[in-house]
C-alpha cells in the first residue's frame, strides 16, 4: 500500500505521522542492533574462553574476524541504498531489500554459530555484513523519506531508543551465552541463533506495517549498473557539512565502540574473572548500561529540539570520554561501573541526536544513497577500534607491561577518539531549528 505525501520546499513530507507509525519506522533498528551487539560479545567470548587464539592475541583475532566485513559493509550499503532510491515494486522501493537482507542474515548466522576456526567465522561474518547492509542501506532512508521536519527529533529519539533496546537485548543474550558456556557446549550456538530470531521478527513488523509513500526517482533510461555507480559520484564533495559530520561520526562511534568491544576482555584480564563470572558480571554491567542508556535517549532528543543537535553531541562526547577514562584507571570494579553508567548516558544521547542531524543534512531525493554513505563511518569505526585498541594497544601493552594492563590502555585510546570526533563536528552547519518548526 502506498500513500501520496505532500512535500515542503526541501523535499521533506509535511503531514504529521501517527506515533504508532513512527514506532514502526524505527522498529527494525531493534533487530539490527541486537544482531551486531550480540555477535560482538559472543565472538569475543569465544576468543577469550574457547581457545580460538593463543592467550595474549585476542585483539588481533577480533580484528581478523572484522576487517573483511568492514570493506563489504562500506561498499554494499551506499550502493544498495542508491539502487533502492530508484526501485519501483509492489512492496515499495525499500521493503524488498529489507526482507531479502534479513532473511539471508538468518542463514549466515547459522554459519557463524557452527564455525570453529578464525577463518570460517571471519568468512561468515563477512557474508553477514553483506546481507545486513543489503537491508540497512534502504531501511535508513525511511526517516528522511517519510517524517516531516517537526517530527524529526521525535523520530530520531525513537530510533535511538530502539537501537539502545537492541544493543541491550544483544548484550543480554550474549552475556547469558558466555555465562553458560562452561556448562553447556551449545550455549554459543543457541545464543547466536536467538539474535537472528529477534532481528527477523522486528523486520516483519516493518515490512508488513510501514507505508512507504509513492516517491521514486526516475532512472531516465539509465542501466542499473549506472545507478549503482552513482552512489560513488564526486558530487557528494559539495555537501561539506555532511562530509564533516560523517568524519565526526566516525571518531565518535569509534570511541563508543571501545566499551562493547573490550568489556569481555576487560573483566577477564583486568579483574581475572573466569567465563561464568565474566558472563554474570556482564549482566550486572549491562543492567546498569540499559537503565542509563534508555533513560537518556528521549530527553536528549527533546533537548536537541530546543538547543540544537550539536551542543548535545558535544556533551555526549565529553560524558563518554570521562566514562572511558574512569574505566581505564578504576582500581576496583564498582568504580568501573560508575564509568559505565556515564558512558551509557553518552551513548543514549548520541544515538538519539546524531540520527536527527544526519537526516536533516542529506538531500531528500537521494536519502538511500546519502544515509548509506554515512554508514562508511558506522562500518569502519568498529574496525578502527579493534585495530588501534585491540591489535595495536591491548595485545602489545599486555606483552610489555603484563597481562591485564592492555584493556586499560585501550580505553584511553577511546578517550582520544571522542576528542577528535568533537573537533570534526565544529565545521558542520546545522539547519535552523525554527525552520523545522
Amino acid at each position: 500500500m502506498t500513500t501520496a505525501l505532500r512535500q515542503d520546499a526541501h523535499g521533506r513530507p509535511t503531514r504529521s505521522l501517527p506515533r504508532t507509525h513512527l514506532v514502526r519506522i524505527s522498529l527494525y533498528w531493534l533487530g539490527i542492533s541486537t544482531v551486531w551487539s550480540g555477535i560482538l560479545y559472543i565472538v569475543n567470548g569465544r576468543l577469550q574462553f574457547a581457545g580460538l587464539v593463543p592467550k595474549g592475541s585476542e585483539g588481533i583475532g577480533a580484528l581478523q574476524i572484522a576487517v573483511i566485513g568492514m570493506v563489504i559493509a562500506i561498499v554494499v550499503q551506499p550502493t544498495v541504498g542508491t539502487i533502492s532510491d530508484y526501485t519501483l515494486s509492489r512492496w515499495g522501493r525499500r521493503k524488498p531489500y529489507i526482507f531479502i537482507g534479513a532473511s539471508l542474515d538468518l542463514v549466515f548466522l547459522v554459519g557463524v554459530a557452527t564455525s570453529n576456526s578464525i577463518a570460517a567465522i571471519a568468512a561468515f561474518v563477512a557474508l553477514l555484513q553483506f546481507s545486513s547492509n543489503f537491508s540497512q542501506g534502504p531501511f535508513q532512508g525511511y526517516v528522511p523519506d517519510l517524517v516531516p521536519a517537526k517530527q524529526v527529533g521525535l523520530a530520531s529519539g525513537l530510533i535511538g531508543l530502539f537501537q539502545a533496546l537492541g544493543n541491550i537485548t544483544g548484550y543480554v543474550i550474549a552475556a547469558l551465552a558466555v555465562a553458560l558456556a562452561n556448562t553447556n557446549s551449545h550455549a554459543f550456538f543457541f545464543g547466536t541463533m536467538a539474535l537472528g530470531v529477534v532481528e527477523f521478527t522486528s523486520m516483519l513488523g516493518v515490512v508488513l506495517r510501514v507505508h512507504e509513500g509513492d516517491r521514486v526517482k526516475s532512472r531516465n533510461g539509465r542501466s542499473w549498473l549506472s545507478v549503482a555507480r552513482e552512489a560513488w559520484g564526486m558530487d557528494i564533495l559539495r555537501e561539506h557539512s555532511f562530509l564533516w559530520l560523517v568524519g565526526s561520526r566516525f571518531f565518535v562511534l569509534a570511541g563508543a565502540a571501545f566499551f562493547p568491544a573490550f568489556s569481555t576482555f576487560y573483566l577477564a584480564q583486568v579483574f581475572g574473572l573466569d567465563s561464568t563470572r565474566t558472563g554474570s558480571t556482564l549482566l550486572v554491567l549491562l543492567g546498569i548500561v540499559a537503565v542509563f542508556l534508555t533513560l537518556s535517549v528521549l530527553p536528549a532528543s527533546r533537548l536537541s529540539d530546543r538547543v540544537g543537535r550539536k551542543p548535545v553531541i558535544y556533551g555526549s562526547c565529553l560524558l563518554g570520554a570521562v566514562g572511558l577514562a574512569i574505566g581505564a584507571v578504576a582500581p576496583i570494579l564498582p568504580i568501573a561501573l560508575v564509568g559505565a553508567a556515564m558512558f551509557a548516558m553518552s551513548a543514549g544521547a548520541f544515538l538519539a541526536v546524531d540520527w536527527a542531524l544526519m537526516s536533516e543534512l542529506v538531500p531528500k531525493a537521494s536519502t538511500g544513497r546519502y544515509m548509506g554513505i554515512s554508514n562508511v563511518a558506522t562500518a569502519s569505526a568498529g574496525t578502527l577500534t579493534l585495530a588501534l585498541g585491540g591489535a595495536l594497544v591491548m595485545d602489545n601493552v599486555n606483552h610489555w607491561l603484563g597481562y591485564g594492563t592492555g584493556p586499560r590502555a585501550a580505553l584511553m585510546v577511546g578517550v582520544l577518539c571522542y576528542a577528535v570526533g568533537a573537533l570534526l563536528l565544529v565545521p558542520v552547519q546545522e539547519p535552523d531549528r525554527t525552520e523545522a518548526g
